[in-house]
Order: C-alpha cells, then sequence, then structure tokens
C-alpha cells in the first residue's frame, strides 16, 4: 500500500493534469517532461516516493503515446534498436537499485554542467539538422554502451535524459533530428518502464491520479510528436536547447 494517506482536492487534481498534459507535449520534442510534472507532484504534498512512481507511471504513457505516433507514421525503426532496449532495461534496473543505497549528490552536482553542453553542442553543431550524416559508431557498441550507460542514469537520477539520448543518436549514429528524436522514444520507455515496475512492487503509486495524468500525458505527447514530423531540426533544436538550460539552471539553483 501507498504511504500517501492524504486527499487530492479536485482542483489539485485537475491543475496536475493539465500539468501532465504540457508534460507530455514537450517531452516528446525534447525530453525532460519529468522536471515539470515531479516538482507539481511534490508541491501537491505527495511524499517523495510516491511523487516518483506517480510520476514514472504516467510519464512511461506519453513516451508510449510518441513512441506508437512516430512508429505509425514511418519515421520509426525496431530492428536495430532491440539489443538497446533489454541494455536500457538492465541499466536502469541496475541504476534505480543503486540510487536507492548511495544516493545521487554528486551526479547532481556534475548533471548541470553536462546539460550546459548539450545545449551548445544543439547550438552550434552543424550535425543537429533533417539531413543524415555518416555513423561514427556502430549499431552494437551503440546498444551497449548507450543504451545501458543511459538507462544506468535514467533509472539512478533521470533529468534530461530524452535530450542525452538525442544527442546520442545525432552525434553518433548521424541521424537527423526527427529521426533521433523518434528513436529516442522507445529507450526512455525501457528505461522509464523498468524505474516504473520497480517503484509500482514498493506500493509507490497512486493510481487515481496516476492514471489521470497518463491520459494527459498520451494526448500531450501525440501532439508534439505530430509537430515534429512535421518540422524536424527546426523545432527540435531550439526546444531541446532551451529545455536542457532550464533543467540545468533549476538543479543549480537547488544546489
Amino acid at each position: 500500500m501507498t504511504a500517501f494517506t492524504g486527499e487530492l482536492t479536485s482542483l489539485t487534481l485537475v491543475i496536475l493534469t493539465a500539468v501532465a498534459f504540457a508534460a507530455g507535449f514537450i517531452s516528446s520534442i525534447a525530453g525532460a517532461g519529468g522536471m515539470i510534472t515531479l516538482p507539481a507532484l511534490l508541491w501537491a504534498g505527495i511524499p517523495p516516493l510516491d511523487a516518483l512512481g506517480t510520476n514514472k507511471f504516467q510519464s512511461v504513457f506519453g513516451t508510449l503515446s510518441s513512441t506508437l505516433n512516430f512508429f505509425r507514421k514511418g519515421h520509426l525503426d525496431f530492428r536495430p534498436l532491440w539489443p538497446g532496449l533489454l541494455a536500457a532495461a538492465i541499466g536502469s534496473a541496475v541504476g534505480t537499485w543503486s540510487v536507492t543505497r548511495l544516493g545521487g549528490e554528486q551526479l547532481r552536482t556534475l548533471l548541470p554542467i553536462l546539460l550546459i553542453a548539450i545545449a551548445l553542442y544543439f547550438a552550434f553543431s552543424p550535425s543537429i539538422s533533417d539531413l543524415d550524416r555518416k555513423p561514427r559508431m556502430g549499431n552494437g557498441w551503440f546498444n551497449v554502451l548507450i543504451g545501458g550507460g543511459i538507462g544506468f542514469y535514467g533509472g539512478f537520477f533521470g533529468p534530461g535524459m530524452g535530450s542525452i539520448y538525442a544527442l546520442a543518436f545525432a552525434a553518433l549514429l548521424g541521424y537527423n533530428m526527427r529521426r533521433a528524436t523518434a528513436h529516442t522514444k522507445p529507450l526512455v520507455l525501457a528505461t522509464n518502464t523498468t524505474s516504473m515496475l520497480l517503484f509500482m512492487a514498493g506500493g509507490h503509486l497512486l493510481w487515481g491520479l496516476a492514471i489521470c495524468m497518463s491520459v494527459a500525458q498520451f494526448v500531450g505527447a501525440r501532439l508534439g510528436s505530430n509537430l515534429v514530423i512535421a518540422r524536424g531540426a527546426g523545432l527540435v533544436r531550439p526546444v531541446i536547447i532551451v529545455a536542457t538550460l532550464l533543467v540545468a539552471v533549476k538543479l543549480l539553483l537547488e544546489a
């Protein structure tokens, strides 16, 4: 059973559902949706572990929505991703287990620097475009190192995970931004689903709230992924830059 024994007002439920819609929309483009929903859940007075579990649950459905939309419209090929999905799930499980025992303070200190570097890369690199480029890494190593490594990070801490995955696809596999954004989603889905199941097993989930937010996430992510398909790098590039910088600033202010 979840530790949360309080009651959410109707207004709070509506606000959190609206926040989930906005997070699904933004996350389908640039990731970082959890940096919108998690503070809102904590603001509502939900205990941290219950907030984390509920946040993972609703974010899974937003990512699932954008994944299905990209696949249905021909922008996503699962065949080279299966080893990476397995590596991401294993990495996420190890990361989630590790953070419950080690804490994430050192990573919290280093993360803003990483996110600022990602924003600068997206701002100035010529490889961030609507054109595919020559890959710098084979799919095998990419799946193991990037899928597993970022999966571990997603389970251990998580902010900006979608942006980091997108950067890896663009910089290492030479994907254009539509393709990079689309292929990011299944890996994020595998990472978050694994972490979600562990939180569920511990009873850290508010079912009614989670379902309402999941529906809103699903709709918001569908609309956001449609914009990515329509506008490509012209949309993804500035949104990722702004999102990663905002997350970096937020983490610096909390330090």
